[in-house]
Formats: structure tokens, sequence, C-alpha cells
């Protein structure tokens, strides 16, 4: 026997370990139906889903809104001033690279830009049925696919023309070539591994916390194997925390751009989170958000969790619970765990907010998890019916929040512009307050029409990131309004602002009331509905009489 082969034995005799791993694609198939006609209701089921997963991905009427819409403008930048673009933004440049490319083969509209991220999500497809089938068998691996193709969470992101879908490909991609590095560390999969860590990094910096978490993790075991005589583990756990390493040396020559991006941009628009609230709204957004339907989906969800933690796996209608966690999943579940942890520990240092879309970096591992624990239930029935509501509510909560939900008001007040130029002619004046709405309006514009933000009069395509809050609070409303009425002389002027920003809090509501009183005349035209997820009003103040 050679050396690799018996390194490979050894490995495979650590792995065959009941305490410490388990064998991959365990024999959990998926229990028949008795009625004759069971195949056949479950490959209607299953075509149902698969229809409503796609058609939930590419169906969205919706204008872009800001995150969207800022995405897409960037990306549309010449390649070489992407980079410096963002180093007011605060990401990675690797989404819009990547997005430039696509604007430029299949175009820059809405649907366009959007398309890609649904089919990312199909791609998550597969990897979701690979994850799970190698931790709970066939059954689990169905399990899984199908609540990735239908959560809510998943779905927001498959429709929204951002980078976290790629995060969650990138993430469970990542997962699952580190587990094959792990059984066979061969300088292939080790070097799949780095590759996909540094793409993962030059995509969302949250992957740093993915990363970490891990490191940490497969240090720990070899310190483990170690301890237990087990060299070849230990060698392999080494192996793989060393390719992380190296997907991090990748990375270094963004960190100096990383760091200003850390100094000058930051998130203005919140405070750290802690670890309880931050676990409480991300289950919470896994289920679709705050509506009726989707929190009852999060408690589904967190009982499918803790199924899959703790239940044994079994063929008939009881559930055994293990307290001390089944270990096929104990790994999956502290990688979650610890990211979030290294992720709060880091906000709190740095003063970075937590938003939900943050959660993508784990979100399809929380699936995965689910996917196992919807595979304990035992009974062809059972199992059936408990992903049937699942799927259930998901799809009456992606419909929800991904569909029905309008994310901007954008067109309705650049129709409501476009309608009135109609009767006062060209030339109006534009004033967006905050400038956090201009990016979607200034898609939605005509293109005769001049638009400037508030403070400093910039163009509405881009927001100025740097030192956000010192700017917002060395400008005036007042001195901004009479500028803006020296600009317009004869022209109309347009107001689009919004009152729900906390950075700007009394703010616009002050330049409209400096507008109105120099131009009483003026009247609103659109009004912020409370049902949009960016709400804006606008604001109309006509040009003034002419004297005598």
């Amino acid at each position: 026997m050679t050396d690799a082969a018996t390194d490979d034995a050894d490995l495979a005799d650590d792995v065959a370990d009941p305490g410490h791993r388990w064998e991959p694609w365990p024999v959990v198939p998926v229990p028949p139906l008795r009625p004759r006609w069971g195949r056949a209701l479950d490959l209607v089921g299953l075509a149902v889903v698969a229809l409503a997963g796609v058609a939930l991905r590419i169906v969205q009427r919706s204008p872009l809104w800001l995150d969207e819409a800022l995405s897409a403008n960037i990306a549309a930048l010449p390649l070489g001033d992407i980079p410096d673009q963002l180093r007011q933004d605060g990401h990675p440049p690797l989404y819009y690279v990547v997005l430039h490319v696509w604007q430029d083969v299949v175009g820059d509209g809405d649907t366009a830009v959007r398309l890609l991220s649904a089919l990312l999500g199909l791609a998550l497809l597969p990897l979701a049925w690979d994850a799970a089938g190698r931790i709970g068998g066939r059954r689990a691996a169905w399990a899984a696919v199908l609540l990735v193709t239908l959560n809510p969470f998943v779905l927001r992101y498959a429709t929204e023309a951002r980078m976290y879908e790629l995060v969650m490909v990138l993430a469970l991609a990542g997962w699952l070539v580190a587990d094959h590095a792990f059984r066979r560390p061969d300088l292939p999969r080790l070097a799949g591994l780095a590759l996909i860590t540094a793409t993962l990094l030059w995509t969302h910096y949250w992957g740093m916390w993915l990363c970490a978490a891990a490191g940490v993790g497969l240090l720990v075991r070899a310190g483990l194997a170690h301890r237990r005589g087990q060299p070849v583990r230990r060698t392999a756990s080494l192996r793989v925390a060393g390719a992380l390493v190296a997907g991090g040396v990748l990375f270094l020559p963004w960190v100096p751009t990383l760091l200003y991006q850390s100094t000058h941009t930051g998130t203005p628009w919140a405070e750290p989170a802690v670890p309880t609230e931050i676990a409480a709204v991300s289950l919470v957004d896994l289920g679709g958000g705050p509506a009726g339907e989707s929190i009852m989906l999060a408690v589904g969800l967190a009982l499918l969790l803790a199924l899959g933690l703790f239940a044994a796996p079994g063929t008939g209608t009881r559930i055994e619970l293990d307290l001390r966690t089944r270990p096929e999943v104990r790994r999956l579940a502290l990688l979650v765990l610890g990211t979030l942890v290294v992720a709060t520990a880091a906000s709190w240092v740095g003063g970075a907010a937590y938003a939900t879309r943050y959660f993508a970096v784990v979100a399809p591992l929380v699936l995965v998890l689910a996917g196992v624990g919807a595979a304990r239930i035992g009974g062809a029935a059972s199992f059936r019916i408990a992903l049937a509501v699942v799927l259930l509510l998901g799809t009456v909560a992606a419909v929800r929040t991904a569909v029905s939900r309008p994310r901007t008001q954008a067109r309705e007040v650049a129709d409501a512009i476009e309608e009135a130029q109609a009767t006062t002619g060209p030339g109006a004046l534009v004033l967006i307050c905050p400038d956090q709405l201009g990016p979607a309006l200034s898609r939605e514009l005509p293109d005769d029409v001049e638009a400037a933000t508030y403070p400093r009069f910039e163009s509405p395509r881009l927001v100025d990131w740097v030192d956000y809050e010192e700017r917002l609070a060395g400008a005036s409303p007042e001195a901004f309004a009479a500028e803006a009425l020296e600009r317009a002389g004869d022209r109309p002027i347009w107001l689009v602002w919004s009152g729900t920003y906390s950075t700007h809090e009394g703010t616009c509501e002050a330049v409209a009331n400096a507008l109105q009183g120099a131009r009483p005349e003026g009247t609103a035209v659109v009004l912020a509905d409370s049902n949009a997820y960016e709400q804006e009003n606008a604001y109309l103040y006509p040009a003034p009489a002419p004297a005598g």
C-alpha cells in the first residue's frame, strides 16, 4: 500500500469513529405513501413547488429600491472607476464587477439586473441537496431543497440586484468543499477551498466572520485530534485551516480600502445589536418579516432546527431526543453560532450596525439544518404534512414580502413629475432629501429633469457615505432651500422627501417648510405609502407668477 493510500485509510478510520464524525449520505430514504397514487401525488407536489419557486424568483413588479439601484449604478461605471467609488460605499468590489459584465451582456433594466440573482438562487438548490444529504440522507436532501426553494428570505434576495444571493451560494459551496477537503486534503480540494474563501471575502465582509469561526473550529478540532492520537485528522484539520488562510491572503490587496471604509463610511443609520436581538430578528426575517404567516413560519423553522439538533433518526411516528445534540449536525450549528458571535463582537468593537440581510452568510446552513430536522419526522404522511405546512407558509410570506410589497415609490413619483411637466413644461428642479432616495429615483426620472440631493446638490445616482453624519451635522436646511430657490429661478421646484430616515430627523421637513414659506402655493402631489419599503412624498412648488 502506498503512503497516500495509507493516509486515506487512516483518515477513513478517523471518520468512521461514530463519536466524532458521520458517514456521508446515510441511508435514510423518503418513506413512500401507501396508496397507489402516492407517487403521482409526490410528483405533482414537486412540480408545483418547482414552478412556484421559479415564478417567485422572476416575478417582481416594483422598481429597484436604494440598495439595488445603487448597485446597478455603481456597476454601470467604467470598470476602473468601480473600486474608487466603493471607497465611498462600504463594500468589496467583486459583485459589482460581475454585475458590470452582466449588464454589458444582458442589459441594465430592472428585470435584467435582478435576473443574475435569480439564477444564483437556483444554483443554491443542488448545493442544499448535497449538504443536507451528506448529513441526513435523501429525505433530508429533499426537505432542504424544498425549504430553500420557497423560503421568503432566500426569495427576497433572489429578486434583488444585490450580492446576498451570491453570498449564500459561496457560503454553502465553501462548507461543502471544506467537508470534501477534510476527508481528502489534497491540493485540488484545498485550492478550491482557498479560491471560494477569497471569492466570498471579495463579495461581502461578513465572509470574514464565517471564515474566522470556521478557522477557530478547525484549530479546536486539530487540538482534539492530537489529544486523541488521530494524526491524520489533525493534519487534515490544519490543512483545511491553511486553505482558509490562503484565501485570506488573496484578499489582502483590498484590505487598505476596507480599513478606509471602516473608518469613514460605517453604518450611520443604526447602532450595534446585542446577540439576542440578532438571533431573534434574523429568525423572524428568515420567515419573511413581522407578518402573521411569517411569524408562524419562523416558529416552524425553529422547531425544525430543534429537531435537527436533538432528534435521533427514526422511521416510526415517535421522535427520540438526545439533549447532547446529534454529532452529525453539531459542528454545522456551532459554525452558525460562532459566526454570529464573532460578528457581534466585531460590530461592537467597530461600532457597525446589524441588518438582517447580513444573515445571508449563514442562512443556507440554517435551512440545511432545518431540512435535517424535517427528515427526523417519521412516517410518510407526517413528513409530508409538516413540509407542506412550512412550504405553504413560506409561499404566502414570500408573495407578501418579495412580490406584492412595493419596494419604492420612485416610479410613482417620476410619473407624477412627468405628468406635471406636460402642463408646466420641462426644466423643473427636483430636490431629493435624503440623498438615499436618489439612486432609485434617478433611474425613473425623465432625462430633461435636473435633480440634486441634500445637502450638497450632488447627482442622485450615487450616495457618498464618507463621513456621512459629520457632513449632515454641518448642513443647514434653510440654506439649502435658499440656494435651491436661487438655482430654480422661475422654474417649478419638486421636493421628494421622506421623514423616516434616522440620519435626517426633521431635516427634510425643515427644507419643505422653507420652500413653502417662499412659494406658498406648494402642494403635496404624492404622499408616502406606509406599505412601501422605501416611502417618499413629492411636493410641487410652482414657478412664481410674473410680477405685475
